[in-house]
């Protein structure tokens, strides 16, 4: 089938694009940049020039397809129009700006997946759309039958899944692919490598309490492929996790770090950790142990990526993050 992806030159993006190519599918990969439409087309895939906050460009690049996979997110204020950036900066008191950052990135997902749902409902074309696993709940093993957690840390995201699930009832098989905060590999800008600058900037590998909290981790290639899987054959309404670790500790992962970095693994309070981890803070200290065991049975899809703490544990990841770092 002929697929728009969103956030198609991104971490995910990228391998996804390979992923649907060499599957027989068509892609039509939305840029924001000259550079983005070059990678694009490098790629072997077609181009459509467009962003999140313009909502004419995404109807447009639906409107060209059977099918969409929603990856794109609004991650840094460079991404937001004028407006929003303004509205973030200047809509109230200044301890205010994550959350209204926050918000406005969890806005323009929903009014997205809303134009998606409009475009593919005459068809009923399939819908898959990206959604972190930071939104379930603590303290158990969590499996895809259950609801976000309204208490998670990302839970200003719970809109999006309850917005994309609720299409199926308008004819769209729309699904949901739970990422984990660990989609490591190559190119990872992500959580990770954030736990690894603030180890160089603060001289210590940190964790929380023990560490025993876990996070849920998947390899880039193996992700892409589910949201392939998802695309060709999920079922409307459901949700799928994209998780081939159900839980890392998060003191196992500090002590690749300070072996990496030949520093200290460390234990820190809650109250530390804010300073050391900064916003990241209530995510380092989250457990979010995670089931696939669904997945795996219904779509069929076995990660075959090396497991986190191995892909962590090389040089060329620290080296790479050094040019991330400084960029």
């Amino acid at each position: 089938m002929r697929v728009f992806v969103t956030g198609a030159t991104g971490f995910i993006g990228t391998p996804l694009v390979k992923e649907l190519l060499d599957n027989g599918h068509e892609v039509l990969g939305m840029a924001r940049t000259d550079d983005g439409a070059a990678k694009l087309t490098a790629a072997g895939a077609a181009v459509h020039r467009g962003n999140l906050a313009d909502l004419e460009s995404l109807r447009k690049g639906a409107a060209q397809a059977d099918g969409v996979i929603h990856l794109a997110y609004l991650h840094s204020m460079g991404h937001m129009s004028l407006g929003t950036r303004l509205g973030v900066l200047l809509g109230g008191s200044p301890r205010g700006i994550v959350g209204r950052f926050a918000a406005a990135g969890a806005g323009a997902d929903r009014r997205a997946i809303d134009k998606f749902g409009s475009v593919l409902a005459a068809a009923g074309g399939p819908l898959v759309v990206a959604f972190p696993t930071m939104t379930l709940a603590s303290g158990h093993l969590v499996t895809e039958r259950e609801a976000p957690d309204p208490t998670s840390p990302g839970a200003v995201r719970i809109g999006s899944e309850a917005a994309a699930l609720a299409l199926a009832a308008r004819g769209v098989r729309a699904s949901i692919v739970r990422i984990p905060p660990t989609v490591h590999g190559d190119g990872d800008k992500a959580m990770v490598p954030r736990l690894i600058a603030a180890a160089r900037k603060k001289g210590v590998a940190g964790y929380v309490g023990p560490g025993s909290n876990t996070w849920p981790a998947a390899h880039k290639g193996d992700v892409a492929r589910l949201f392939r899987l998802a695309l060709e054959a999920g079922s409307a309404g459901s949700r799928y996790h994209a998780v081939a670790d159900e839980g890392v500790p998060m003191r196992a992962i500090a002590d690749v770090i300070a072996k990496r970095l030949n520093v200290p693994a460390q234990s820190l309070t809650n109250e530390e950790s804010s300073g050391h981890f900064g916003w990241l803070a209530p995510f380092v200290a989250r457990d979010n142990h995670v089931s696939s065991e669904l997945t795996r049975k219904e779509l069929g899809w076995n990660p075959i990526g090396p497991d986190l703490l191995t892909d962590l544990d090389r040089p060329e990841y620290f080296a790479l993050l050094e040019k991330v770092e400084g960029e």
